[in-house]
């Protein structure tokens, strides 16, 4: 039997059972680790890292494939950012669309024609069918909602990061919806069980297989370039508000993904669900919750950790009970002097319905070393 190696120390029952059903199935390999902001997900808990021969399992992804993070350290400093935040925070409003189902009007940047132009290629090499999103084009450079959002932060140093959190958009739900159903009707043709549905896996050397890999692989291109392009956008509106400045550094994460990696001596599919690459010397961001610091890491390839650490704070209520729990005036108080949107829309985002993210870093410890720490000055959310 696969074991379990478990870096949360605040963690529920049921992803933990979640997290052993997984490493229960055949083709795992060589465990499952679970990330220190682990909690429970649709099949595998959310925050699970594991390798697999020979299949590959959709909803382990999920929904939002290359969902990830992006931050730029740039040449600004606290002193430069001296008129109201409040007209960054509309100008990125207007600049990038928010919220579930909003999208561009149109293709009309340059950087996004030739971003598009990409995709397009990689569809057509890959024989990627994307009749099933007739809008993906103008859903590049848009949000989302949930826990996706946009900030303007400060290091330890006062030094100005812009930091946002996006994936795939409404054409990754689509191609992982797609998949997913494609894995449980293959299960059910073979005559194949598994514990929970939503584990329901894909054999290599099948069409299904190759379809998947072939679809996961451009959604999780098309993440990459849609946050590249609100980061873009982003920095054309701050040096609107703020005057011109250098890119010092920019880091670009998925925590939604699988790719084949070596472990333990074995070529696997290495499956990330809200977990970030952390390899030795590679910088990666984990991102607290709404309200809360955020960190700039370096991985130290940890190997028991599948060479990853956590993405985030993670979850500690659901966001219906965050919003019978709080209210906006909650929210409010949370918030302090944080410019944001504000609204009962966000309560299920409140920092009380996340894990502490310093508690994660302690946890993570063995996992990647802090460079920065970051504390928000502005956010912007999708409802």
């Amino acid at each position: 039997m696969c074991k379990v190696i478990n870096f949360a120390s605040i963690v529920e029952d049921e992803a933990l059972r979640q997290a052993q059903i997984t490493a229960e199935l055949p083709f795992i390999y060589p465990h499952v680790a679970l990330m220190p902001d682990a909690h429970v997900g649709m099949g595998s808990s959310i925050g699970t890292v594991f390798g697999t021969i020979g299949a590959v399992i959709p909803a382990a992804v999920g929904v939002d494939i290359g969902c990830g993070m992006i931050g730029v350290r740039t040449s600004l400093v606290k002193d430069d950012l001296k008129g109201d935040l409040t007209q960054l925070r509309d100008a990125l409003e207007a600049i990038i669309p928010l919220s579930p189902g909003n999208y561009n009007s149109k293709v009309r940047f340059t950087a996004t024609k030739n971003r598009v132009r990409e995709l397009e290629d990689l569809a057509a090499e890959g024989g990627v069918n994307l009749e099933h999103s007739p809008k993906w084009k103008v859903q590049l450079g848009s949000l989302g909602g949930g826990n996706h959002f946009i900030e303007l932060c400060l290091d330890e140093l006062d030094r100005v990061w812009m930091f946002l959190h996006s994936g795939s958009r409404g054409v990754g739900n689509k191609i992982a919806q797609k998949h997913i159903r494609a894995a449980k009707a293959d299960m059910r043709t073979r005559r194949r069980t598994v514990v929970d549905p939503n584990l329901a896996y894909l054999s290599e050397g099948t069409p299904e297989f190759d379809s998947y890999l072939r679809d996961l692989n451009w959604a999780q291109r098309f993440a990459y370039l849609n946050r590249e392009e609100m980061m873009d956008r982003f920095a054309f509106a701050l040096r609107e508000f703020a005057g011109d400045f250098e890119e010092v550094e920019r880091i670009n994460c998925h925590h939604n993904y699988t790719v084949q990696e070596e472990h333990y001596g074995k070529r696997v599919w290495l499956t990330r669900k809200g977990a970030i690459r952390a390899d030795e010397g590679v910088s990666a961001l984990i991102p607290g919750s709404m309200g809360t610091a955020s960190y700039v890491v370096e991985g130290l390839g940890n190997p028991e950790a599948l060479r990853s650490a956590p993405h985030g704070a993670g979850r500690v209520l659901s966001r219906t009970q965050a919003r019978a729990a709080f209210t906006a005036a909650d929210l409010e108080a949370r918030m302090g002097d944080i410019v944001h949107r504000p609204g009962e829309e966000f309560i299920d985002e409140i920092p009380d319905a996340y894990k502490d993210i310093d508690q994660v870093i302690v946890d993570a410890a063995s996992l990647v070393r802090v460079r920065h720490k970051l504390r928000q000055v502005l956010n912007v959310k999708g409802t």
